[in-house]
């Protein structure tokens, strides 16, 4: 199958201004994939070129397995879309509005009686749909619009900054939503500079920096490759001296750290050796009562490679 999107040395240019560089993007199906950057890094200008509303001045994009083209009306049927801070009719209802949109997709009344709730539901908008646009808060105007994005039921979801100038309770609810959506077998394509909002929700992720892709992978490869192996941290009853030498003699532990029956151990490794350090805390004596990885922060990769590509620290 082929991806969702997929780009080939895509370029935008304004006049002498390169805002999207030799971009090369892959965003697999069922995923849901992050596209990072500072302000003013090329991602909105990406959105624009993959949703046909900005033509491309080199390189291809692919979605849903057919090249963009502006104005390509079949591929945009398959496509939802929520742009940055959007904007609608304040004098409208959220009901009005999504019969509106319905009726631009093509949906016939049937269709549109059968989704409009449905989709209100899903947002958490149900109650609220007879109310006007211009009473509905920053949060539910950002829930009105991705269900505007989701009533033709497309394959992929793209939202450019869904959580951008929300308090922290629209944030989560954003959040959740997204999950959600997922859940429902559809790809999410999701533009954002909250790092913290991404790491939450995000399976795969791009980063960008003036128009240039800097890594895209899982979010967990990008963590370990771009800032080093992970720390375990392994609760365990009876931890006593035979339980930590033993874990000493092991070629990849670092030096421990012991928080009451808790052992921070960095690794010298990119392999998966729990299961060598499950064996050798229980033949020791030990009792693993827990065991968790704890990876390096999105931050932490996001500013060193931002760093990197503009001269600074790495």
């Amino acid at each position: 199958m082929e991806p969702a999107i997929e780009t080939t040395n895509l370029t935008k240019r304004y006049g002498s201004l390169t805002a999207v560089n030799q971009l090369n993007l892959k965003v697999e199906r069922n995923t849901i994939h992050g596209f990072l950057g500072p302000n003013g890094a090329g991602k909105t200008t990406t959105i624009k070129i993959l949703v046909g509303l900005l033509r491309a001045s080199e390189g291809t994009a692919r979605v849903l397995g057919q090249e963009v083209h502006v104005d390509q009306a079949d591929l945009k049927l398959g496509i939802g879309y929520m742009p940055e801070l959007p904007r609608f009719p304040k004098h409208l209802k959220g009901k009005e509005l999504l019969d509106i949109y319905g009726r631009m997709y093509g949906m016939n009344q049937l269709e549109r009686r059968a989704q409009i709730p449905k989709l209100l539901d899903l947002v958490g908008l149900k109650g609220r749909e007879n109310d006007l646009i211009g009473k509905y808060s920053k949060g539910m105007q950002q829930r009105i619009g991705i269900a505007q994005a989701l009533l033709n039921s497309p394959e992929l979801v793209i939202l450019d900054e869904p959580s951008i100038g929300l308090d922290p309770v629209g944030m989560v609810e954003v959040r959740e939503l997204v999950k959600t959506i997922s859940k429902e077998g559809m790809t999410v394509f999701v533009s954002s500079h909250l790092l913290f909002e991404v790491e939450q929700i995000c399976t795969h992720i791009t980063i960008i920096n003036r128009g240039v892709a800097l890594v895209s992978d899982t979010l967990q490869n990008v963590s370990n490759l771009i800032s080093g192996p992970i720390t375990l941290q392994v609760e365990i009853v009876n931890l006593n001296e035979s339980v930590i030498a033993a874990l000493k003699n092991l070629p990849y532990v670092k030096d421990m750290t012991k928080s009451n029956n808790t052992l921070n151990i960095p690794l010298k490794t990119f392999d998966d050796v729990r299961a060598e350090i499950s064996k050798t805390i229980t033949n020791a004596g030990g009792i693993i009562v827990a065991m968790n990885t704890k990876g390096h922060s999105l931050e932490e990769v996001f500013i060193q490679l931002i760093n990197k590509t503009q001269g600074g620290k790495p």
